[in-house]
Parts: C-alpha cells; structure tokens; sequence
C-alpha cells in the first residue's frame, strides 16, 4: 500500500522517471543492497534523464529537419570533399550558435548540404539548442500567408527567438520587393542575439546580385556574412552514391 501511494504521488509530482525507476527497484533483488543515498542518487539520475530525453524529443519534434537521421558523427570527409575535420568539429560544439555566430554551407546539388545543415541541427538540438529548419521558397510562402491573415508578427516573433534557424536552398528563385522586405526582417530580428544557417548552390559573392536591389542587398548581407563561418562543399553528388551520408 505504501509503495501504490508514493507511485501515486510521484506521478501527482509529475515526476514520473523517477516513478518508473522506484518501481523498477523494488522488483530488484541487487538494489536492495545498496543504500539509501545510492537508491534516491538512482533515483533522481533516472528522472535528470526522463526530462533531458523528453526535451530533446520535443526540440527535434519542433525543429522539422528534413533529414531527421543525419548527426555530426556520420559526417564523411572522403570522395573530394575537402571538408576541415578541425573546422567541423568546432562548428559541431555549437558554440558558434551561442555566439550567435552564422554559418552558410554552399556547393553543387547533391553534395550534401542540406544533410550536413541538419546534422548541425540535430547537435544543437542534443545540447538543448532549439532549432527550426525551413527551405527558403517555403518560408516566402509561410510569410505571404501570414501578412493575409494578420500573423506575420507572430511569426516573425517565433523566428526571431530560435537559437539556431536553418534556411535552406537559398537562391534558387528571384525574389520580389515584398520577399526581400521580409528577409531583411527575419534577419534584422537575429543578427547579434541568435544565429543561423543558410544552404545555397550559389556562391556567396554572388548573392549581392541574385537579390537585385543593392541598398536592400547591402542590409541583407551584412547582417548575414559579417560574422559568419563559410563552407564550401565540393567533390560527387552524394545522391549517385546509395545509401551514403555526408
């Protein structure tokens, strides 16, 4: 009766890894052995990583990545790709994002930038970062929709307070007045206080001219390149390669 109602209470805690484990316990001859302080340390351990777990479900459930597998672990440095293993690493410690540093990864299709993007993604979401990641032409779409229906600031308020956004494919349609507007909006909100990632076949120097309104163009830019860590994916389309990672 006393073990139904400390279960009880436990849950009425909302405590329930370590519900889970104290059940655990008393159906274990070993633990019985051990004493108090070791049974109440396992205790609390258990529910420290019930509520990490839980949360690093939600940050992932919440961050959308397209490629919900990819992890800095699997990255693969071979096939031409001349990727900086110290580089990586660095950028893998997600201290660029608490800096509120950028990153923008460009190359050819199919070498794997938007994997490599999500496996940043899924590391900062493992040290409690939270992230969302989005392809560029679908948020334009998210944020004319939200001008329609009178969301549009509390979009932009969503956006402005995730630690790390992911914008992907970036480049690949000409943009109108309204998109820019909004782009230089999405930044102006994030530049110094948070940090994000920007995938793109086209390279860097030419962006100034794909965003064809050079005052608007100056604004963007800055606030995307000045402090900003910049890697450029060569080598084979991963596509051609079954089954592989970057």
């Amino acid at each position: 009766m006393l073990m139904e109602q400390t279960l009880h209470t436990l849950k009425a805690l909302r405590l329930p890894g370590m519900a889970t484990a104290f059940e655990e316990q008393q159906s274990n001859a070993a633990v019985t052995g051990l004493s108090f302080d070791e049974r109440f340390s396992l205790l609390v351990d258990r529910e420290q990583i019930w509520r990490e777990n839980r949360r690093l479900t939600r940050l992932l459930r919440e961050a959308k990545l397209k490629s919900s597998q990819a992890c800095v672990e699997d990255i693969r440095y071979g096939g031409g790709r001349k990727l900086d293993r110290s580089l990586m690493a660095q950028l893998s410690s997600c201290q660029w994002i608490r800096s509120h540093q950028n990153l923008v990864l460009t190359g050819a299709t199919g070498c794997g930038k938007t994997w490599l993007a999500c496996a940043f993604g899924n590391a900062a979401c493992r040290q409690g970062l939270s992230v969302i990641y989005v392809r560029t032409p679908r948020l334009f779409e998210e944020l004319r929709i939200a001008h329609g229906d009178g969301s549009f600031g509390k979009r932009l308020a969503v956006l402005a307070k995730t630690d790390l956004l992911i914008l992907d494919d970036w480049g690949l349609a000409p943009l109108n007045q309204v998109e820019r507007n909004d782009l230089l909006e999405v930044l102006d909100d994030r530049v110094g206080t948070r940090a994000t990632l920007i995938t793109s076949q086209l390279p860097s120097t030419h962006w100034h001219a794909y965003l064809n309104d050079p005052t608007l163009a100056d604004a963007i830019l800055d606030r995307v390149l000045h402090s900003a860590h910049k890697v450029t994916l060569t080598g084979e389309s991963m596509r051609k390669q079954e089954g592989s990672i970057a």
